[in-house]
């Protein structure tokens, strides 16, 4: 899966970097890399499948789809 991320530099130093593709991935770090490094954690965390996401109709069907 290929996500765009924005990296821009912050007024306090270090580096802010989100998904506009994703409302709400947000993340920061000290570096590029480490920003970087950050923001793949926060995007596996934002697309991790909580449990509420389970609670269906009974006729409903549950598929996995790989990308």
């Amino acid at each position: 899966m290929k996500l765009r991320v924005v990296l821009e530099p912050s007024e306090e130093g270090g580096y802010m970097v989100y998904v506009p593709s994703l409302p709400g991935c947000i993340s920061e770090g000290e570096t590029k890399e480490e920003a970087l490094a950050n923001i793949r954690e926060a995007i596996h965390l934002y697309l991790e499948p909580v449990e509420d996401d389970y609670i269906v109709e009974e006729k409903a069907e549950v598929l996995e789809l790989v990308l």
